[in-house]
């Protein structure tokens, strides 16, 4: 069982007062040692009990004092608009009262095909957005951000000057192109009707099948008559 500090006193003061009536070196070596050792045991029992009685000090703490809540919680951004000129991609993110917030408050990390936004403590929340696989790379270290009234600026520098970008992602630019016909609207428009009599016929039932393969022969003995109406 272990010592309590009050029961290391004792022993601390029988061990002075054999210290003082032994004459033999020997006796008095041990005495030495053994006194030495309660003095550091109760100087080390001392230290614990003062660490346990702040941390019970640290654990009555108020809540709200150990862990204030400065902000409530993260709103992710999806409404922006951006434009470009020869030299950069400008994004446009309308946060009312941004500019009143400190300037640490609004971080902007650039990556050469990404940035993230984070604002913190704006009216009680934060604020991120984060835009991955930018359409063409920039430069991070040419890129960065304005605080506007009410907006957030930010400048991604193209690496490549004077080149046009049609998208701000490459997934944008993926889902506009799923979108559009499959042929191609600059050649001969025969050919792109075609092209949709091909993918109907492919993705066709085998009526719809038929039904091709039957227009297509009518239209072939249409134009050997010379009748190219289709």
């Amino acid at each position: 069982m272990a010592s309590t500090v009050e029961e290391l006193q004792k022993d601390l003061e029988e061990v002075k007062v054999l210290l003082e009536k032994a004459t033999r070196k020997r006796v008095r070596d041990a005495l030495t040692a053994e006194k030495s050792r309660i003095e550091t045991e109760i100087k080390n029992k001392m230290q614990q009990k003062s660490q346990r009685k702040a941390e019970l000090l640290e654990n009555e703490k108020p809540a709200a004092v150990v862990a204030p809540i400065t902000t409530g919680y993260t709103v992710k951004i999806s409404n922006y608009g951006w434009d470009q000129s020869d030299k950069f991609v400008k994004i446009y993110i309308t946060l009312t009262g941004v500019h009143q917030v400190p300037a640490e408050s609004v971080q902007v990390h650039f990556t050469e095909r990404s940035f993230d936004l984070l604002v913190k403590n704006l009216n009680g929340k934060s604020y991120s957005m984060i835009v991955n696989n930018l359409l063409k790379p920039i430069s991070v270290e040419g890129s960065s951000k304005k605080i506007k009234t009410d907006t957030v600026l930010i400048l991604c520098r193209k690496k490549a000057e004077n080149t046009r970008w049609d998208y701000l992602t490459q997934v944008e630019k993926e889902c506009k192109e799923k979108e559009k016909p499959s042929y191609d609207t600059e050649t001969d428009p025969s050919e792109g009707l075609m092209n949709v009599l091909k993918k109907i016929y492919e993705d066709g039932d085998d009526d719809m099948k038929r039904t091709i393969n039957k227009a297509w022969v009518e239209s072939r003995e249409k134009q050997a008559k010379g009748d190219t109406e289709f």
